[in-house]
């Protein structure tokens, strides 16, 4: 039995994290350039949407590009913005096709203009379509995502807009770049890596890690599908203890 059989679809998460990594390995192990990883790490989100779009996954999130990225030799981030501008364009039809939404959060206004002007059209072109919705988190950090809200939420406080008092949980996360996208119960991370590099610090609070040693330009749905299945194999407490679940 392959792992899609053994998947509980009763059961699925309803939002999935990705830390692609793995790429600039893949392409040394091949005796190629980076930026050769970068181009076949594309054919893996393909074929991960795809997969999540086959058994109903509503909402995927990838890390394609951090804050800290941007330290990388100037050559690989050019290319890497170019593959992005490239990618853009070639799949927003496609994207429309299988009625998936496109979004992005990050420092979105630190990318190159065409960038922003290529992300927004495809934005734009796919805001009404419901079935499974691909976020791209790019020039993001977490730490930066919360200290703009707090920014905001210290100047509401300022203008007298609101109180102190007034800020919880659930205001504090309203003012997140992911408002409107429930927190992911999944989060995969590829490349044998075991952190989680300032990626949605905030909305991991209580999601399942699953870390495997596969790099993300080999990393295809059936390997999406055995996250999928040892997730739906642990017990999700949130603090409670396992009497109390049942």
């Amino acid at each position: 039995m392959d792992f899609k059989d053994q998947i509980d679809i009763k059961r699925l998460p309803e939002h999935i994290a990705i830390i692609m990594d793995g790429n600039g390995r893949w392409a040394k192990n091949q005796g190629k350039f980076r930026v050769f990883g970068h181009e076949s790490g594309v054919l893996s989100v393909k074929d991960i949407v795809e997969g999540c779009v086959e058994i109903g996954v509503k909402y995927l999130t990838v890390y394609a590009f951090s804050t800290e990225n941007w330290n990388r030799p100037i050559e690989e981030v050019n290319a890497l913005m170019e593959l992005l501008i490239s990618t853009i364009n070639q799949e927003a039809e496609t994207l429309n096709r299988n009625n998936i939404k496109l979004n992005a959060i990050g420092d979105l206004k630190s990318l190159p203009q065409k960038c922003i002007d290529d992300l927004a059209n495809a934005m734009e072109k796919t805001k009404a379509n419901t079935k499974c919705t691909l976020t791209l988190a790019l020039s993001y950090s977490a730490k930066w995502e919360i200290v703009e809200a707090a920014r905001k939420l210290a100047a509401q406080v300022q203008e007298g807009k609101i109180s102190v008092d007034q800020i919880d949980e659930q205001l504090f996360a309203s003012h997140l770049t992911t408002v409107n996208i429930p927190d992911p119960e999944l989060m995969i991370r590829t490349s044998g890596e075991h952190r989680i590099s300032n990626y949605l610090l905030w909305q991991m609070a209580y999601t399942e890690l699953y870390f495997t040693e596969t790099l993300w330009p080999d990393f295809r749905r059936e390997h999406l599908y055995e996250a999928i299945v040892d997730y739906q194999k642990r017990e999700r407490r949130f603090g409670k203890i396992s009497e109390q679940l049942n």
